[in-house]
C-alpha cells in the first residue's frame, strides 16, 4: 500500500488559503450589500421624515407665498379708469371664452358628434354665429375662438353638448361700464393688451405697473356732465343733420376737462375695424373715422369766435381806449381781396356792435391798428401755435401762419380764418378771456388744489373783466341769444366759417361753433359746442350757421350741468353792464 501524498495531520496550504479567500470574498460582498440596503432605508426614512415635517409645518404655518403671487391674486392686471367722483370708466372684467381645441382628443376626432351637428348646438345658444362659418372652424385642425366673451350660464350649455374640444377657459378682458360714453377720452385696449387711443394709451404705463394695478387712475372727467354734453350734442347734430360734432367743458381755474366728447362714437367694449379706418371715397366727402377726436386731433378755422380774443388783445395794447369808438362797416379792400359782412349793418360799428352783429370789417379794422406782431404774439401766449396741451395722444398741429404776418393775412385771423385750431385750443382761450387773463394747460388727471399750475398771463385783470361784461352782451342781445339759459348768465360768440377745399373755400359746408362760459358774473366753466357741416332744416329754420345750431345745444346743456358742478339758476343776479347800456344797439342780428 502506498504511503499517502501528505502527512497525516497535515493541510493542504493551497486549498485552505484559497477557501479562505472566497470565504472572504463573500462576507464583504454581504457587507456591502447590507450597508447599500441601509443606506438605501435611511434615505427614505429621511425623505419620508422630511416630508411628514413639511406636512405638520405647512398644517400649522400655511403655506409660503412667493413675491408677486399674492399681488396677482388680488389686484387686476391692468389698472381701474374711473372718473373725479371714483365712478368706474374702464376696469378688468373676467369671463369665459369658447375656445375650439382639435387636440383635445388624443386619438381620432376631436368632435363626439359632426362639425354641422355642432354648430347648430352652438347657434342654439349663440343665435348669432355665422354657421357656415361655424363649421369650417370646427372642421380644421387649427385651435382658435368661436366666440370670445360668453355668460356663464352660456358656459354651462356648452358643456351639456358633451364635446371635450369646446373649452370656455375663463380670461381677463377689458370692460367699459359706461359702454360708448367718453370712448374719445378712453380708447380701448387691443387684443394684445395694449392701450390704443385715449388714455388707455396715455396711462398704458401707469394702468400695468405694479401700483397702477392697485389704484386707480382718476380722470378729471365727470361722467354725469360727460353723459349731458354727450347727448345734447347729439341731439343738436341730428335737428342739424351735421356730419359730426364736438363739445368740451372746462374748469376754468384750474384746465381740468370735466367732459369732452366727440361725435360720432364707438363702443370700445366692441371696437369695428371701420372706426378706425375710412375708405378713400368717405375721406373725399370729408368724413372721419369713429375713433378719430375732433376736439384734440381735428383742426378747423373756427371763425368769429376769434373775434373777442381779437378785441382783448386791443384792449391790452392800447389801441382800443373808448369802446364808444367807431370804425368804418362797410366792404373792406386789401390788394384784390374784399372783407365784407354777411349783413349791412350801416357805415360804422363800435366795439360792442361788431361784436353783437360779428362784423368782420369792423374786426379787421381793429386788427389792422393792432397790428400783425402784437396779435400773433397774443395768439402764441394762448398757445395757438402748438399741439393741444393734454394727454391725449391724438393731438393735431395747428396750421399756424410761420414768419412775419402782413397785413391781409393779420386781417383773416382776426376773425378766424387763416388759421386752423382745435376746439381744446378755443377752450382754453376763452378760459384766459374770463378767468382773470391766466393761461393754464388742459388736463385730463383731476388735479388737487396744490397741483394746480400758476400758468401764464395772456390778459390783464381789467381786459379780462371787459371781456366778461362783452361777451355776455353778445348772448343777451347779439348772435348768442339762443344760447341764453335763464338764471345761468351765460356769455359767449358763434363762429361759422366755410371749410377749405380743393380750390378754395367750400361754400355749403360750415363749422359751426359756439365759446361760452358761466356763470359770467363769477366764471367756472367754459362749454364749447361745435357742428361740422350741419345743415338747414326745419327744426333749425333752414339756418346753417351758430347761432341756430351750436347755440341752442349750450341752451340745453348748461341747465344739465349746472346744478351738478354746484350752479344753481339765480336770475336775481347778473354781471353789470350798467356802463355798456347806453352802447346797445337799437337792432341786432344773428351770424
Amino acid at each position: 500500500m502506498n504511503a499517502p501524498a501528505f502527512p497525516i495531520g497535515a493541510i493542504p496550504t493551497t486549498v485552505s488559503t484559497g477557501r479562505r479567500k472566497l470565504f472572504n470574498v463573500r462576507q464583504q460582498s454581504l457587507l456591502v450589500a447590507k450597508m447599500r440596503t441601509l443606506w438605501i432605508l435611511g434615505v427614505f426614512t429621511l425623505v419620508g421624515l422630511l416630508a411628514l415635517f413639511r406636512i405638520l409645518y405647512l398644517g400649522v404655518t400655511g403655506p409660503s407665498v412667493r413675491g408677486g403671487d399674492l399681488s396677482d391674486l388680488l389686484v387686476p392686471q391692468r389698472g381701474e379708469i374711473v372718473d373725479r367722483n371714483g365712478v368706474p370708466l374702464a376696469r378688468e372684467f373676467r369671463t369665459y371664452s369658447l375656445w375650439f381645441n382639435p387636440k383635445a382628443m388624443s386619438a381620432g376626432s376631436a368632435l363626439v358628434h359632426t362639425p354641422a351637428q355642432v354648430a347648430d348646438g352652438l347657434i342654439r345658444i349663440f343665435p348669432d354665429l355665422d354657421r357656415d362659418e361655424l363649421i369650417a372652424k370646427l372642421s380644421s385642425d387649427k385651435p382658435g375662438y368661436l366666440r370670445k366673451s360668453i355668460l356663464p350660464e352660456d358656459a354651462n350649455k356648452v358643456h351639456a353638448l358633451g364635446e371635450p374640444a369646446l373649452e370656455y377657459p375663463q380670461e381677463a378682458t377689458r370692460f367699459y361700464p359706461q359702454g360708448s360714453m367718453a370712448a374719445s377720452v378712453l380708447g380701448y385696449v387691443d387684443t394684445f393688451g395694449k392701450g390704443q387711443v385715449g388714455m388707455e394709451q396715455a396711462f398704458d404705463k401707469q394702468l400695468t405697473s405694479p401700483e397702477g394695478r392697485a389704484n386707480p387712475a382718476v380722470l378729471s372727467i365727470d361722467f354725469r356732465v360727460q353723459s349731458a354734453l354727450e347727448d345734447e350734442l347729439g341731439k343738436g347734430m341730428a335737428l342739424s343733420k351735421a356730419k359730426g360734432a364736438a363739445g368740451v367743458i372746462l374748469d376754468v381755474d384750474t384746465g381740468e376737462i370735466l367732459a369732452l366728447a366727440s361725435l360720432p362714437s364707438f363702443d370700445p367694449n366692441h371696437v369695428q375695424p371701420s372706426d378706425l379706418v375710412i375708405t378713400e371715397e368717405q375721406a373725399r366727402d370729408g368724413n372721419v373715422p369713429r375713433g378719430f377726436n375732433r376736439v384734440t386731433n381735428q383742426v378747423y378755422e373756427l371763425g368769429s369766435t376769434f373775434k373777442p380774443i381779437t378785441v382783448a388783445a386791443a384792449l391790452d395794447a392800447g389801441t382800443i381806449t373808448d369802446l364808444r369808438r367807431r370804425w368804418p362797416a362797410t366792404p373792406l379792400h386789401v390788394g384784390k381781396f374784399t372783407i365784407h359782412d354777411l349783413h349791412n349793418y350801416g357805415s360804422s360799428l363800435n366795439v360792442l356792435e361788431t361784436l353783437i352783429h360779428s362784423s368782420n370789417t369792423v374786426t379787421a379794422h381793429i386788427a389792422d391798428e393792432l397790428g400783425g406782431e402784437r396779435l400773433k404774439k397774443t395768439m402764441e401766449s394762448l398757445a395757438m401755435n402748438q399741439r393741444p396741451y393734454v394727454e391725449l395722444p391724438a393731438r393735431g398741429f395747428p396750421l399756424w401762419p410761420r414768419g412775419e404776418w402782413p397785413r391781409l393775412r393779420t386781417m383773416t385771423v382776426a376773425y378766424g380764418h387763416g388759421i386752423a385750431v382745435t376746439p381744446l385750443h378755443l377752450a382754453s382761450a376763452y378760459a384766459s378771456l374770463v378767468n382773470g387773463g391766466i393761461w393754464r394747460p388742459a388736463t385730463l388727471k383731476k388735479l388737487e388744489p396744490s397741483q394746480v399750475p400758476a400758468g401764464r398771463r395772456v390778459f390783464t385783470a381789467a381786459t379780462s373783466a371787459r371781456m366778461r361784461q362783452l361777451l355776455r352782451m353778445i348772448v343777451s342781445y347779439g348772435t348768442g341769444r339762443k344760447a341764453d339759459a335763464p338764471g345761468f348768465r351765460v356769455g359767449g360768440k358763434t363762429g361759422s366759417a366755410e371749410k377749405p377745399g380743393v380750390g378754395g373755400y367750400r361754400k355749403h359746408s360750415l363749422v359751426a361753433t359756439f365759446a361760452a362760459a358761466f356763470p359770467m358774473d363769477r366764471p367756472r366753466y367754459v362749454v364749447i359746442a361745435m357742428m361740422d357741416e350741419p345743415q338747414g332744416t326745419e327744426a333749425t329754420s333752414f339756418q346753417r350757421t351758430a347761432a341756430w345750431n351750436s347755440a341752442p345745444v349750450i341752451q340745453r346743456v348748461v341747465p344739465r350741468i349746472g346744478p351738478l358742478l354746484g350752479i344753481m339758476p339765480d336770475e336775481t343776479r347778473d354781471i353789470d353792464i350798467s356802463d355798456l347800456k347806453p352802447l346797445i344797439p337799437a337792432g341786432t342780428a344773428e351770424e
